[in-house]
């Protein structure tokens, strides 16, 4: 009898177990009455939890999912398939997802938010073809995974064209995806070390730009600024405090950027900040040309002989000092690699990868500021008039640096003149003017030469400024009749203000079918400036935007607004180029982060539909 009631307890289960696989099976989602059983309030429809757009955009065919707060996507489980055998497709490309460890899967990449997948078309076609999509979800919210989902679309591609590969390392195969967006890739995928050696080449690349050549000077000054005490040893460790300084700064601003949306280093990019930086800078050169030297009041000469000596590097905290605010003021510019990295954090929250991918291309950066810090230290005379020589050298260096930072604040003319001054001084103290000995050698001789070039050259500024030019490399061109020709030199755009602002130039942009560009501009961005005078220049690429509607947004006072538009399209700040369609459609593939040059702008634009 025992055995009986087991028996029967046991088929009651079984009975149990396969009606309320008929209740899910009938009603898996609660979408409509749970008959008292409760969490229906707690599950959503998949139609609702993901939400599936699917388009054909630059001959690639896009999904893109919407995904319901508290819900997630498995990243593996998204595809496209073409049911049509006769299709040529590439390989489909995913967008970044962010790990997760699940409890069945171990660990996986998933989406929260939004997702995207792009399967390029190969061949040209016309007509319409059958696609499916096939994705796989879960809510936190219920604690529920739903069952693998496969949708069937059909897209017209008579319009569509031939994907094509847009930059450096694109193959055919695969679909179109913006530098930065690569870069994000590749640390998803790839091992810690290739991730290490990449970013470590990638801040070498960098270290040839405007944004970190003017640290050659600073880093140098410190060195010379040694006397005859310096070693190379010392040399070295004096170097490598400098660049360690700044890598350790960078990669804690690019964390934090990553983390808030926000650059630090945006914050040090104000005017009084940067007139202070400069005012260092010039007293700085001031010490190497021996001016503390004339009687001052003897108060002030040891205040300023104590701030030279506390920031030329007497100590390795002055050192590191220095190159912790060189990092902060003197370079901070968006580059794609430097924003790919970021990228990567904001969506994955691996703050320890993206930390360590941010220091490695940091001390890429600094490696040759280490190689000429420390042969500098090798090289350098002990004793001697070469002393002074080099020390005078690098305080026009030093001079040099403290106007390039004032550019940013001050009207152009303004800076021009003081370019102007700093060439036609720097002759006369090189003797130009003066007539040389018959048993003069030849460096002597080359040595008056280029102050004679530098006079001249500090002439022209001087002219070119008197007339209202603005151009340092042309300063002549608007001499003589040459000014109107100068505008119409440069684009003109439409400047905008928030998000409102460019929505309203969208839609009306959208209303001509016309594509348009969006420019993220700042008197303050290096970079910007250089995309201005000699990108922007360029005949070529003005034939390219000839037919676009061309929107620039200042943010340079880095207000609300301006941070509002940072956020919208997930960026930390200028340079940076948005690219839309004639639909009014964003083309993110053609992305624009950090300079261009202008050969590789035009062929940019062309691929703009």
């Amino acid at each position: 009898m025992n055995l009986f009631n087991r028996i029967k307890s046991l088929l009651l289960v079984l009975s149990l177990l396969v009606m309320s696989q008929q209740i899910w099976a009938a009603n898996p989602f609660g979408g409509g009455d749970t008959g008292g059983m409760g969490g229906g309030d707690d599950i959503l429809d998949p139609d609702q939890a993901f939400q599936l757009e699917t388009r054909v955009e630059n001959g690639t065919v896009k999904a893109s999912w919407q995904i319901a707060e508290g819900h997630y996507l498995y990243r593996d489980k998204t595809k496209i398939l073409a049911e049509d055998a006769s299709l040529q497709t590439g390989e489909l490309t995913t967008s970044p997802g962010e790990k997760k460890h699940d409890e069945f899967f171990g660990d996986i990449e998933v989406y929260h938010h939004s997702a995207e997948a792009s399967l390029p078309l190969l061949k040209s076609v016309a007509g319409s073809y059958n696609f499916t999509i096939k994705y796989q979800g879960c809510s936190e919210i219920a604690g529920i995974c739903y069952p693998p989902i496969s949708k069937k679309v059909t897209l017209d591609l008579s319009n569509a064209g031939v994907a094509g590969a847009i930059g450096a390392g694109n193959s055919g195969n695969a679909a179109p995806m913006s530098e930065q967006d690569r870069i994000a890739e590749s640390l998803m995928s790839g091992s810690f070390w290739i991730i290490v050696a990449s970013m470590f080449g990638f801040g070498l690349l960098l270290a040839f730009t405007p944004c970190v050549f003017p640290m050659i000077p600073i880093l140098s000054s410190i060195i010379v600024g040694q006397g005859q005490a310096l070693t190379t040893r010392k040399a070295f460790f004096l170097s490598l405090t400098y660049v360690l300084a700044m890598a350790v700064i960078n990669t804690i601003a690019g964390v934090l950027a990553a983390k808030s949306g926000e650059s630090m280093q945006i914050w040090f990019q104000n005017p009084w900040i940067l007139g202070s930086f400069a005012v260092v800078f010039v007293l700085l050169s001031l010490s190497m040309f021996g001016f503390y030297d004339l009687q001052m009041p003897s108060s002030v000469q040891s205040r300023l002989t104590s701030m030279s000596n506390s920031q030329e590097g007497g100590t390795y905290m002055g050192v590191a000092i220095m190159g912790l605010l060189s990092a902060l003021i003197v370079g901070p510019c968006v580059a794609a690699p430097l924003f790919g990295v970021l990228i990567y954090i904001s969506m994955t929250g691996d703050q320890l990868l993206g930390g360590v991918a941010l220091f490695s291309l940091s001390m890429g950066m600094g490696a040759p500021l280490i190689a000429i810090g420390t042969s500098a230290g090798k090289i350098m005379p002990r004793a001697g008039m070469w002393m002074d020589v080099i020390k005078a050298v690098f305080g026009v260096l030093l001079l040099a640096v403290a106007i390039w930072m004032l550019e940013r604040i001050l009207p152009e003319q303004i800076t021009m003149l003081l370019w102007a001054m700093l060439f036609i001084v720097s002759s006369i103290y090189m003797n130009s003017f003066e007539t040389l000995p018959a048993e003069s050698t030849g460096w002597a001789r080359l040595w008056k030469g280029v102050g004679l070039v530098l006079f001249i050259y500090g002439a022209m500024l001087l002219i070119g400024a008197a007339a209202g030019n603005k151009d340092m490399f042309q300063p002549l061109k608007g001499v003589g009749g040459g000014q109107v020709a100068q505008a119409a030199a440069h684009i003109q755009f439409k400047q905008i203000k928030g998000l409102d602002e460019l929505q309203q130039q969208l839609d009306a942009a959208k209303a001509q079918g016309k594509p348009v560009m969006l420019d993220f501009y700042a008197d303050w961005c290096i970079s910007c400036k250089e995309m201005e005078k000699l990108t922007f220049t360029d005949s070529e690429v003005q034939n390219s935007l000839a037919n676009m509607v061309l929107l620039q947004a200042d943010v340079t006072p880095n207000d609300a607004k301006d941070k509002e538009l940072y956020q919208h399209f997930g960026i930390i700040g200028p340079p940076a180029i948005i690219f839309y369609n004639s639909d009014g459609s964003e083309q993110r593939n053609l992305r624009v982060v950090g300079y261009m040059p202008a050969g590789e702008f035009a062929a940019q634009v062309k691929n703009v539909r």
